[in-house]
């Protein structure tokens, strides 16, 4: 079986380091807020580009933080309006509405499947606070066009950098384009650790300070608690492996870059829509390659048969579930299409030339 994504396989290229820095974790007898954080969060930093690197638990509450912070310091309050692509994971939404903030769906381009910059004024109100971009797949989403919307209407850029990090748009990282960036380093990220892990980057002394001070159950002074804050600390062992890991980043996504170029030269049944080629490579680091076709689950079922394991990002579009019921009655028929049809390769730095070749073989022989 080739699977979509071998997470041993990626891990143990890393094993002797990774043993390495958890034995010495082990025996600094701290583990948490200690120095293993700090090594990470300012190599995390110099990586991006950006002033501050914040570790936190996960992706979901890196976004989170950033929008309560926004809202402690007075930019933002419960009621005003975050616009978010209608097609991203359901995080991005969760995370605005958590802050008793109100999303507003804009659709992708159907080409990149990116939020639509050209549509995005178009959604604007007095209520509007900001935009959640989501470089989604592991593709950048910015231009000229969308710093300037931001900054005619005084909004903030919060970039959803999940899936994305080490890609760049005029050489600037991706983490280091808007006001602030949330990452996940869920294990089956480019950057993975090895449970829940994420970080926020941003260049701003005030609301990094901010960041930390929520995330630490709202104190950056033992027992004082400046707001009702959160616990969402990165620990001293996720720490020590993503540290060890960054390292290699830049070489794992340049071989996700090879896969996906073969995939895309290669790749030739008619039947199938492959994802767009960025003209620059650097804005692109394939944390998926999603094709997309009418009938989906009749290949999906042949790869399976053919032993090549498959995924579905994502089956159904945050409009349309049930946890958020209040929107179920929205359309956004570019979203809806995306997600009946798209269907995810497998593609990891592990993956070898011979299976890159055996998934372009069988989808090439697939008869719709």
């Amino acid at each position: 079986m080739i699977k979509f994504l071998d997470l041993q396989k990626i891990n143990l290229v890393h094993q002797q380091e990774i043993e390495d820095r958890l034995i010495k974790t082990f025996r600094s007898g701290w583990y948490l807020l200690g120095n293993e954080v700090n090594i990470f969060e300012e190599n995390l930093s110099k990586y991006i580009g950006a002033k501050h690197a914040i570790g936190v638990a996960n992706g979901l509450d890196a976004l989170r933080l950033i929008l309560r912070a926004y809202i402690e310091m007075g930019f933002m309050k419960k009621g005003d309006e975050i616009i978010v692509p209608a097609n991203t994971y359901i995080a991005s939404v969760l995370a605005i509405s958590d802050n008793g903030l109100i999303p507003i769906l804009v659709e992708p381009n159907e080409k990149s499947l990116n939020i639509d910059i050209s549509k995005i004024e178009e959604s604007i109100t007095e209520k509007t606070k900001g935009i959640m971009i989501v470089h989604l797949y592991g593709r950048v989403i910015f231009s000229k066009e969308l710093k300037f919307i931001a900054e005619k209407y005084n909004l903030k850029i919060i970039e959803d950098n999940a899936q994305a990090i080490g890609a760049s748009w005029e050489g600037l990282n991706t983490g280091n384009l808007g006001d602030a960036a949330g990452f996940s380093f869920y294990p089956g990220k480019n950057l993975g650790a090895l449970g829940d892990a994420g970080a926020v980057t941003c260049n701003d002394d005030e609301l990094a300070n901010t960041i930390r001070s929520i995330a630490n159950y709202g104190s950056n002074q033992k027992y004082v608690n400046i707001y009702q804050g959160l616990n969402s600390r990165l620990d001293e062992i996720q720490a020590a492996i993503l540290d060890v890991k960054l390292k290699h980043i830049d070489v794992e996504n340049k071989r996700r870059k090879e896969i996906a170029k073969k995939y895309s030269l290669e790749i030739k049944n008619p039947n199938i829509i492959l994802p767009e080629i960025p003209e620059n490579e650097e804005e692109s680091v394939w944390h998926l390659f999603v094709i997309r076709l009418f009938n989906r689950e009749k290949l999906q079922n042949y790869l399976t048969e053919n032993g090549i394991q498959t995924l579905i990002h994502y089956p159904i579009p945050p409009h349309k579930q049930k946890a958020y019921k209040e929107m179920n009655d929205l359309s956004f028929p570019i979203t809806e299409k995306i997600h009946k049809e798209v269907l995810s390769l497998p593609i990891s730095p592990v993956m070898t030339d011979d299976e890159v070749s055996k998934v372009i073989y069988t989808i090439n022989n697939f008869d719709f």
